[in-house]
């Protein structure tokens, strides 16, 4: 028999779905904890001092320290970067690159002694932000495959659309006592339409951020590759100088810091050098991107030799720049004050249950019934599943945990924090194969709100201990950050309780649910 275009749509929206729903389920956690980077980035960070504030003379000094150390222990870099301090992160972050192919060099220093900061290796919400969009991957393969995910993704809520013919209804639709697979059902519709705009919009403007990426050709045809000229020309970068190829000597940078933060009246992010050993060396002081939806950040050109303003860069972007990084800032929502941000947060909380569900109810509408074994296929998804949805909670949990248990002058620190939140996200994983699936939510939920409980804990010692040796009181970042775990803990054993009530076996559905392809917990 001929399906029907809508029969047709729910087919298309089932399968492009599961295909690509543990990846997405990952990406939604992990750019849902992005929006909260920073604050993540500073608990990481406990022997950061309290917020400071860094005039324009202190900024400046702070600035030739950091050049300092740059000439001294990275002379060969083609390009250095110092990132100067932030109420929110009040160190040097220094970066730089030599050759193409080679690592790049990256250290913190105090931003009043020029030494280099003594506190733990971590990545801390940088992590989980580059998982995002790159999940652990080489940065191009990564990107590519968040890429076809999030294209999938855009299939997928387009074919819902069309599948559900009382969209906004189901916006005031939870049956949660009718039926089990009912409940299951308005759940995911619940989830997927009361935020609908937003998966759209953050899918699209996730899609439009690498499009450059994804489709080259245009800017490689007109500009024969080279791809700064392409910005500097749609007004988001300074025009680039080619190399003289002679050596030249910079010009101090306290200065042009001075002058920069006077002609500008944004908070300066970072000062860039180009071609620092050479005779047309250019320095370039980034700013903030000034209040709105455009995510554009004005910059100044000096003559790295002379200190002299080459270029102002503070709006102007064409029409087309404009709109791309309009769509840029829309993604990653800077502009958002803290009642937005908590929006956005609860909006993307909602796209990591709209895709659990839809996982979950898969799989359930395709139990076989009582007495009869499972298809190896659903099997696989159950398993992929649980490990999925209950396990990378757990990850996280993990990489926070290691955070604090791990000695803070461990080698490698960073790289065994990564690998913590692997190797407990394999362990969970591993789990969810072996035991039976009538039981394994429930004992997975219960552990993970137990590593959150754990995070809060080992948080709450390292405090006390810091009290006791005289050292300040937790800021209230901290206090919030941990009574966040603690509600997270919470949410999983409520999980946890409610999944327990069922058994997983298979059930026969009713004869309203013919034909429907939906479920509840496994």
């Amino acid at each position: 028999m001929r399906k029907g275009f809508r029969q047709s749509m729910a087919w298309l929206h089932a399968w492009s779905g599961l295909v690509v729903g543990w990846v997405l389920f990952a990406v939604f956690v992990t750019g849902t904890a992005s929006y909260y980077r920073a604050e993540i980035s500073r608990w990481m960070r406990p022997e950061l001092s309290d917020d400071r504030s860094f005039g324009p003379a202190e900024m400046a000094a702070s600035a030739e320290r950091g050049l300092a150390y740059l000439q001294a222990h990275a002379g060969e870099a083609r390009s250095w970067s110092i990132a100067l301090p932030r109420p929110e992160m009040p160190l040097l972050d220094l970066f730089w690159r030599t050759a193409p192919g080679r690592p790049a060099g990256h250290v913190l220093l105090d931003p009043e002694t020029g030494a280099p900061a003594l506190l733990r290796e971590t990545r801390g919400g940088d992590f989980l932000y580059r998982f995002h969009f790159e999940l652990s991957m080489a940065p191009l393969w990564g990107r590519w495959v968040v890429g076809l995910c999030a294209m999938v993704m855009l299939v997928a809520l387009i074919s819902g659309i069309v599948t559900h013919r009382r969209i906004f209804a189901d916006i005031f639709t939870f049956r949660r006592d009718k039926s089990a697979q009912r409940g299951w059902l308005d759940a995911h519709n619940v989830t997927g339409v009361l935020a609908l705009p937003f998966h759209l919009m953050i899918t699209y403007t996730g899609l439009v951020t690498l499009s450059l990426m994804y489709m080259p050709w245009g800017v490689n045809t007109a500009y024969r590759g080279e791809s700064q000229r392409f910005f500097a020309e749609a007004g988001q970068i300074t025009a680039p100088r080619a190399p003289a190829g002679l050596p030249g000597t910079l010009a101090p940078v306290g200065p042009m810091v001075r002058e920069a933060m006077a002609t500008i009246h944004e908070p300066l992010e970072r000062i860039s050098f180009v071609n620092p050993k050479d005779a047309n060396a250019t320095v370039i002081a980034v700013f903030e991107e000034p209040p709105g939806l455009s995510h554009e950040h004005p910059q100044i050109a000096f003559d790295g030799a002379t200190g002299t303003v080459l270029e102002v860069r503070a709006g102007g972007l064409r029409p087309a720049a404009k709109t791309f990084t309009t769509m840029v800032g829309l993604h990653e929502a800077k502009f958002a004050g803290p009642a937005l941000r908590i929006l956005f947060f609860l909006c993307g909380l909602g796209g990591c249950a709209m895709v659990a569900t839809g996982l979950i109810l898969w799989t359930v509408a395709r139990l076989p019934k009582s007495g009869q074994a499972r298809p190896l296929g659903v099997r696989i998804v159950q398993v992929l599943n649980v490990g999925t949805i209950a396990g990378l909670p757990g990850a996280i949990a993990g990489y926070f945990l290691a955070n604090r248990l791990l000695p803070v002058g461990l080698p490698d620190r960073i790289d065994w924090e990564i690998r913590s939140f692997f190797a407990v996200w394999l362990l969970l994983a591993c789990v969810a194969l072996l035991r039976p699936p009538g039981r394994v939510w429930p004992e997975l939920l219960r552990a993970v709100a137990g590593l959150f409980v754990a995070v809060a804990l080992a948080d709450g010692v390292r405090a006390l201990a810091q009290r006791l040796d005289g050292g300040a009181a937790p800021g209230t970042l901290v206090l919030a950050f941990d009574g966040v775990m603690l509600l997270l803990a919470g949410l999983h054993l409520f999980a946890a309780h409610k999944v327990a009530r069922y058994d997983g076996s298979a059930r026969r559905r009713s004869p309203a649910m013919a034909g429907t392809p939906l479920l509840p917990a496994e």
